[in-house]
């Protein structure tokens, strides 16, 4: 049997309130276009799962509603059949919302009438195979969801997602939980929510160095129960004074980063799973797991596999923590710090989250050539010879501490994000951290309109999720 789950965009939900939390206290109903993620394994469950992203709201024109009270709403289904022409032309799928505004926080027996006779004519005009999903909106914020793929066949859906400047997460008796004495302390700083939702959330490491493997060694201990680690190099002398968790015999053994870094959070016995892809990520094996991800940290160095999640993350409605340390030092005995500076920055499809092309994190220049060494590597070597490509030069100077505080600054972000400990201004889409100089600043930066992933050029695809090609990337 499949699973199923929703995420919203922060600003999708806030037209839904304004649609439907109306001040006459009556039901009301929209209809949401999603994108689908398809995937055939969950790493952590090991079923299929199909993760709905919010496309595009569509209300119920005023002049279709038949009737309406406190405790139902009835309306021609003109709009619907409407919906559903684009959702067929645009290979989306059909949500329709309603509220409940007594707080009902389950489906009525009239839902389930009215909504088996959607799903009949949802099926009769676009096929067989459609679904269409069903959600509840009540007064206090709370959503209720399922999926139906047949008239006879409904499927709870396992958790709402909506992503913005917060992160919220709705599943069932979130909240009712009960912490394992190791985060017991955790939850007298948070509140016991906050421990459950992290045990629910599945995320993602996009690189195990010194600070995908410091990001890593915090999941655990903070309570994530289900891990992905991705990196295809292996553990260097050169990085042990950094790289959690590895040893020299790591080192002579040369032990995949992934492996030795998962051994030792299983080690910590505080229940994960793990599950390790020795891999670039631009690999179609990390697909499936990629998608499965709620959350994804981006530790990588690789301008290439940071092109990619730079687009994934708005397709999919991702969050992604995508961080970075510039050391620059002067030439000398001692060596005086010019630069000492770690940055994260929040990718994700809402205002203010500008990308990493806009911000110019990526060198589009660097992404090409490490596209060209790692398809064509000869050429690569012909071209760097005579100087077309950047090439490596000397190493960049890393250093244990930062490298480690720039970890800290993502968890503390996405916790800000989930509980709000910072307050109501606390949210920074880009944070930049001078350690010389004690000093944090949040520069801004503004999409350009024609920035294929976060302008305004990019949003039709915002939300979309799985397209062909993937990512609407070359293959």
């Amino acid at each position: 049997m499949i699973s199923a789950s929703l995420t919203l965009q922060e600003q999708h939900l806030n037209s839904l309130r304004e649609l439907l939390l109306t001040t006459d206290g009556k039901e009301r109903a929209a209809y949401v276009l999603c994108g689908k993620a398809v995937i055939n394994t969950d790493p952590w469950d090991g079923q299929p799962h199909q993760k709905f992203i919010s496309y595009e709201v569509i209300p119920v024109p005023e002049d279709e509603i038949v009737s309406f009270s406190v405790k139902h709403i009835t309306w021609k289904t003109d709009s619907f059949v409407r919906a559903l022409q684009v959702a067929q032309a645009k290979n989306l799928t059909v949500a329709v919302f309603h509220s409940h505004p007594e707080g009902l926080g389950e489906f009525s027996i009239q839902d389930d009438t009215n909504e088996a006779d959607l799903i009949q004519l949802a099926q009769n005009r676009n096929g067989s195979g459609t679904q269409i999903l069903s959600v509840i909106l009540t007064p206090d914020g709370n959503l209720i969801g399922r999926i139906w793929v047949s008239s006879q066949e409904v499927i709870a859906l396992r958790m709402i997602r909506v992503i913005g400047e917060k992160i919220r997460l709705h599943y069932p008796n979130r909240g009712l939980g009960i912490s394992p004495p190791a985060f017991q302390r955790q939850a007298l700083a948070f509140g016991k929510a906050l421990n459950q939702d992290l045990s629910m959330l599945r995320v993602g490491v996009v690189g195990c160095g010194g600070t995908g493997s410091a990001i890593a060694m915090l999941l655990p201990k903070m309570g994530f129960r289900n891990i992905a680690l991705f990196d295809k190099d292996i553990v260097e002398d050169t990085n042990l004074n950094r790289l959690h968790g590895a040893r020299q015999l790591d080192a002579d053994a040369i032990s995949p980063k992934v492996e030795v870094v998962a051994k030792s959070l299983v080690e910590l016995g505080l229940g994960v799973q793990v599950r390790t892809y020795q891999a670039w990520i631009g690999e179609a094996d990390c697909r499936d797991p990629l998608k499965a991800c709620d959350v994804i940290f981006c530790c990588t160095d690789d301008h290439t596999g940071r092109l990619m999640l730079n687009r994934f993350a708005y397709y999919y409605a991702t969050p992604i923590f995508d961080m970075g340390l510039a050391i620059e030092v002067s030439q000398g005995e001692t060596p005086n710090f010019q630069a000492l500076d770690g940055r994260v920055t929040v990718l994700a499809p809402a205002p203010g989250h500008t990308c990493l092309l806009c911000r110019e994190v990526i060198n589009p220049v660097a992404a090409r050539d490490e596209a060209l060494k790692r398809s064509n590597p000869d050429e690569y070597e012909r071209r760097k010879a005579e100087a077309y490509v950047i090439g490596e030069g000397n190493p960049s100077p890393a250093v244990v501490l930062f490298t480690t505080e720039v970890a800290i600054m993502a968890m503390q972000e996405l916790v800000h994000r989930l509980q709000g400990f910072r307050g109501e201004d606390g949210t920074a889409a880009h944070r930049v951290r001078k350690f010389h100089l004690t000093t944090d600043r949040k520069p801004a930066a503004i999409p350009n309109p024609n920035c294929p992933v976060c302008g305004t050029a990019g949003a039709q695809w915002w939300g979309r999720g799985d397209v062909m090609p993937f990512l609407n990337l070359v293959e």
